[in-house]
This record gives structure tokens, sequence and C-alpha cells, in this order.
């Protein structure tokens, strides 16, 4: 039996072929699950009403994925608008970070993506910078290298050499929240990943999505998410 792995869905305005708005995962995320063995299912996304139930729903899945996605709020971490900040739904921003305490606070294994980490930061404290200054390393919809931390999980999954990986991002970690600890930078010294020091939670800032079916380091980290369900569901057992 594959793991079943919660993808939280993405408000969408339209979708070719339906007359409404819609609740969409990317493919490409579902299939890197898929790939590595996992079932994934979409989280719809369900009014404020709703959440309070949030913890009940997500406790019957082995894993989850904070896909990316728009801007969060900045309100949601004290801070005003910068002009080059666009959230798109606010809706969304209280699903994503209602997902992300649940999962922090029931352990249930989770690779958060882009999006995802920066939600993951806001709830644990964190705040973000953003919009990213010009600088050495393109961040936005570009290709760039990462090192992992020696000794980290992050290390553990992927190795300890550099390795290449896709961007697409303008808003990064500023203050590291609660919990966390950074487990990987580019070589501009920006935070590209994330680990919770007692929650099941690695977080990424790239998208791992883009290049899993040709980067073996990409590949893992959606494997690893897959184990982590397993043992998840082995133990529940």
């Amino acid at each position: 039996m594959r793991p079943a792995i919660l993808v939280v869905g993405r408000r969408a305005a339209s979708v070719s072929g339906l007359r409404f708005s819609a609740t969409v995962a990317a493919e490409a995320v579902c299939e890197a699950v898929f790939a590595t063995g996992g079932e994934p299912l979409v989280l719809h996304g369900a009014d404020r009403g709703r959440l309070p139930d949030l913890p009940r729903r997500l406790s019957g899945f082995a894993g989850v994925v904070l896909p990316g996605g728009s801007d969060l709020d900045p309100a949601h971490y004290g801070q005003k608008r910068h002009p080059q900040t666009a959230p798109d739904h606010d809706e969304q921003d209280a699903l994503d970070l209602a997902v992300a305490r649940a999962v922090l606070e029931l352990g249930i294994p989770t690779l958060a993506i882009c999006r995802g980490l920066q939600v993951a930061n806001t709830v644990c404290g964190g705040t973000l910078i953003q919009h990213l200054p010009p600088g050495p390393v393109e961040h936005l919809d570009a290709l760039h290298e990462v090192t992992a931390v020696s000794g980290s999980r992050l290390e553990a999954v992927v190795g300890s050499q550099a390795f290449t990986v896709s961007s697409y991002h303008h808003q990064a970690v500023d203050r590291v929240g609660r919990g966390l600890t950074v487990t990987a930078r580019s070589t501009d010294g920006c935070v590209e990943a994330l680990e919770h020091t007692s929650a099941d939670l690695l977080a990424v800032q790239w998208h791992p999505e883009d290049l899993a079916a040709s980067s073996r380091q990409d590949a893992v980290l959606f494997a690893d998410l897959i184990d982590r369900a397993r043992t998840r569901k082995e133990v529940a057992a």
C-alpha cells in the first residue's frame, strides 16, 4: 500500500475545462510523490470556519507536502507590505498556516517547499525578507547551487556535496523561527533549508519537483518523505 501523502491545494480562480474556481495541486509535485512510492491526495481549501477540524483531518495522512505558491501576507509576521510583495488569497494564507501548525503539533512527516518553508518559519515566530536585493546569486526563475550543513538530516538525505537546484522566489528567511535550524544556504548566504528540532519537518526554499526526474538530490527529498511516512504508518499500526 502506498502511504497517503496530503498535498495542500492551491485556490485557482479558473482552470481549463471547469466552469468555476478550483482547488489544484502542481502536477510535478504529485508526480514526484507518486514516483517515489506515495499516493498524492489534494487537501481541499476549506474556509476558515472549518479550520478547527484540520488536525483531525490531517491525522489520517501518513505525510504532508506544503507546496510553493504566492507571497504570504506580511501581516502574519508583523510587517507592513513591501511594494514588491503580492499576497494572493487570505483564505489560502489561513489554510497554509493552519496546516503548518497542525503538522508541527501532530508530528506528521512533512516536506515544505518554497512558500511552504516561509509559512513554517512564520508559524514558528520567524520573519521574511520581503524582496531580495540584486546580488551574486539569482533566486527568481534561476538555477544555483546549495550545500547542506554538515551533520544535518538534509545532508544525510542529499549528501555533502554542493548541488544545483531550481529556484523561483523573491522572498527569503530573515529571522529564523523558534525550534528551526538552518541546514542549507546558497553561496550568497540565503537560507535554503530549515529543519525542526523536534517535529518531523524538512523545508527547502527551492522547488525540488522541478528537477526530481533528473536530479538525485531532489528525487531523494520526496523518497525521504515517503520513508518517513511509512515509518509513521508502521508505528501507528
